[in-house]
């Protein structure tokens, strides 16, 4: 086996030659040429495809491939051109209506012919890199219909005026432009977007320039971004119905360039009509307009935003500094919240709820309202006015909403300790004349206050009420232990703790002495049951509940102040007392027994007194008797004292003295912890620290950290660098 020689085979070519008869090629190009005739014809019914396509496979086997192609090209090429001259020949409207037939038709006999041609389209085509016969079909009908010198400008002409008479009202057929622009399509980007494309937009800028000028000279402000708004929805309509979808972007940057970039200026700033107006009248759908308009342009949303925050610093600024809104603290601070809420509700509605307006808001809002050292009084005052009586018969959610409000405005103040101030001298009233409506919400306003600024922040307001609750139990201790006053004057004291409620100057005032005896009674028993305590009476903030019978023997209970009851029961023992006398018998301080005795003799419905002479002042000479013929429909009489309203002059020197006093060691505190830390720091950033550190309580004055720093380097805390004098360093 292994002897035997191995045998290789080979195959050898077919030795007997084809012979091809030489006029093969052109009988059959004959027969594929008059097929295809036919077929452009609309005779294709006759035609057996399986002989056209057999002979077209046999010419390309026979490397006849280069005839049969030329031959295609030839022929579709001249019968294009007979084609061209029947679109040309078509009149008027039938012109679109003739190229989209013969385009159809077009279409139809390619399907045909690309079948007859599939097996060149698969062989020869790619070897010898040509066009597929589909494409080619596209791209003579380009050259010999659409570039046509007669046809390509007329279709571009026709085209446009279509466009121009829809635009004008007028009701074309879309269906038919559909179809001519999806051949433009199909034939490529490039030809639809150099023949009809960029001339669209060329004609539609300069029709809507037009356009938008006329429109500006007649319409007002809102009319104009109407039709603007309703233009651009037309184009994008019109892209769906019969323009590519990449066209909506072209187009829509078109009418916002021409109708609104263009005019933005004007628009917002149209006299009678314009933003500002559109503000001040509410109206919410013209607004909305404007914004869903402007933000599709660059810079546009960034225009409505400064004018609106300009309009809104400048409305502030005249509703903070008017001297005649200054008058009524509480309609002051209801005239920001009604802004603010207006503000809220125009961008909630109109403009999206847009964070970047918000923060414009609450910027122009913190800007004018500190432009008014008062502010942060008159907030407290509208929360006094409504904790005493505002929020009677409201429900606990609109409490809460009123609330809310009011701790919107208070975290635009940059002095919420002056805030805190008042807040403290207005609770103290309310809760020692039991004027407060609720307790729930007073706690809820102070847990509100918690959460904002710490449990520094509302701690003694917190022991305010520790004390009123501590005060009832000490009352019944004391009556429990002195059973034998159930029948005299009943006594119900308030202690308070100094260092939680606003400090007081201490007023001596005599009491009637059936009183005096009582507060004695209970100092003993106080200091009995506390030991290492100090009571003083701050009559100045007492009430009191007296009986009195009038001339014709008519009785009434009187609600009045301590100093009011002092007054009245001097006149158990006397008929005329002259305003001397009664200062030297209860020593009340003259201003506050001058207003004290107006509230009873001058107010018309409260006048237990009589004085003589009549006038609205009280004067050192006056003489007073009681009223006899003082008549109330009421059995108990409320007089009045002038309560919780702006201060005066003095007073508010005062208090803005205590907040200065107050804020020195909070800033020393600052820079001690800044500096603990820190060890080495130059002044600039000692300002800097500071201030960031105390901006939720108040906005530090440099000049004031200047004095803290000096001070706390004279006590040693802190000493200035040797040869840097801007540069300090800790003492440990």
């Amino acid at each position: 086996m292994s002897n035997q020689k191995k045998r290789n085979f080979q195959i050898e070519a077919f030795k007997h030659r084809v012979v091809v008869d030489p006029k093969y090629a052109d009988k059959t190009w004959k027969v594929l040429e008059h097929a295809i005739r036919e077929i452009y014809n609309h005779n294709a019914s006759g035609l057996s495809f399986e002989e056209l396509y057999r002979n077209a496979y046999n010419m390309v086997l026979h490397k006849f491939g280069e005839k049969l192609y030329s031959g295609l090209v030839t022929t579709m090429t001249s019968h294009l051109k007979d084609i061209s001259k029947s679109i040309e020949a078509a009149q008027g409207d039938s012109f679109l209506e003739e190229l989209n037939r013969k385009w159809n038709d077009h279409n139809k006999a390619l399907q045909m012919i690309r079948d007859i041609l599939m097996y060149m389209d698969r062989t020869y085509i790619p070897s010898t890199h040509k066009t597929p016969v589909h494409e080619l079909g596209l791209n003579l009908w380009r050259d010999n219909i659409i570039h046509s010198a007669k046809i390509q400008t007329r279709l571009l002409n026709t085209l446009l005026e279509l466009v121009h008479r829809e635009r004008t009202g007028e009701v074309i057929d879309r269906g038919l432009m559909r179809n001519i622009i999806k051949m433009l399509m199909d034939l490529g980007s490039s030809v639809y977007q150099v023949d009809f494309e960029d001339p669209f937009l060329e004609i539609s800028a300069e029709f809507y320039r037009g356009e938008s000028q006329k429109f500006i000279e007649c319409c007002d402000c809102g009319d104009y971004l109407k039709k603007a708004e309703k233009r651009l929805f037309e184009e994008i309509e019109r892209v769906t119905h019969y323009l590519d979808g990449k066209s909506e972007v072209k187009i829509t940057n078109v009418v916002e360039k021409e109708m609104i970039a263009n005019h933005m200026f004007r628009l917002v700033h149209m006299e009678n009509s314009g933003l500002v107006h559109m503000l001040l009248d509410d109206k919410y759908e013209d607004l909305g307009r404007m914004y869903t308009l402007f933000r599709r342009v660059p810079n546009g949303l960034s225009l409505i935003r400064d004018v609106m925050t300009s309009h809104l610093r400048k409305t502030g600024k005249q509703l903070v500094t008017d001297p005649e809104r200054l008058k009524d603290p509480v309609e002051f601070v209801q005239r920001l919240l009604d802004e603010k809420d207006k503000y809220d509700s125009v961008i909630n509605s109109a403009f999206s709820n847009d964070k970047t307006f918000q923060n414009a808001l609450n910027s122009s809002f913190e800007y004018f309202i500190n432009l008014n050292a008062r502010s942060p009084e008159f907030i407290s005052l509208f929360v006094d006015d409504k904790l005493r009586k505002g929020l009677k018969g409201v429900s606990e959610e609109d409490v809460e909403v009123i609330l809310d409000k009011v701790m919107m405005l208070f975290r635009y103040l940059q002095e919420k300790d002056v805030f805190e101030k008042y807040y403290k001298q207005h609770l103290a009233k309310r809760l020692l004349s039991g004027k407060t409506v609720s307790d729930d919400a007073e706690r809820s306003l102070i847990v509100k206050l918690k959460t904002e600024c710490g449990y520094q922040f509302t701690s003694k307001l917190e022991g305010m009420f520790t004390d009123m609750k501590t005060s009832q139990d000490t009352m019944q201790g004391f009556y429990a232990a002195h059973p034998e006053l159930g029948d005299g004057p009943t006594l119900v004291v308030q202690v308070l703790t100094t260092g939680s409620w606003p400090t007081q100057p201490s007023v001596t005032c005599n009491l009637p002495a059936e009183m005096s005896i009582l507060c004695e009674k209970f100092r003993s028993y106080y200091l009995g049951t506390h030991t290492g305590r100090r009571l003083s009476w701050q009559t100045n903030m007492g009430t009191a509940d007296i009986k009195a019978t009038f001339g014709k023997g008519q009785k009434h209970e009187l609600n009045v102040s301590t100093y009011q009851m002092c007054v009245l029961m001097l006149f158990n023992s006397a008929d005329h007392l002259r305003y001397k006398e009664i200062e030297q018998a209860t020593e009340i301080p003259a201003p506050d027994l001058k207003r004290c005795l107006q509230s009873m003799a001058c107010v018309k419905g409260k006048n237990v007194l009589r004085k003589e002479p009549m006038s609205k002042d009280i004067g050192e000479e006056d003489a007073f008797c009681v009223n006899d013929k003082f008549t109330s429909k009421f059995y108990k009489v409320k007089i009045g004292t002038v309560v919780a309203q702006k201060e005066s002059e003095p007073e508010k020197q005062e208090t803005r003295q205590r907040v200065e006093e107050d804020r020195k060691p909070q800033i020393e505190a600052a820079i001690v912890r800044i500096m603990k830390s820190r060890r080495v720091l130059d002044h600039n950033n000692i300002i800097t620290e500071v201030t960031k550190q105390l901006q939720s309580r108040f906005l530090a004055n440099p000049t004031e950290i200047k004095k803290r720093i000096e001070s706390l380097i004279e006590r040693d805390f802190l000493e200035r660098d040797s040869s840097d004098r801007k540069l300090y360093r800790y003492l440990a």
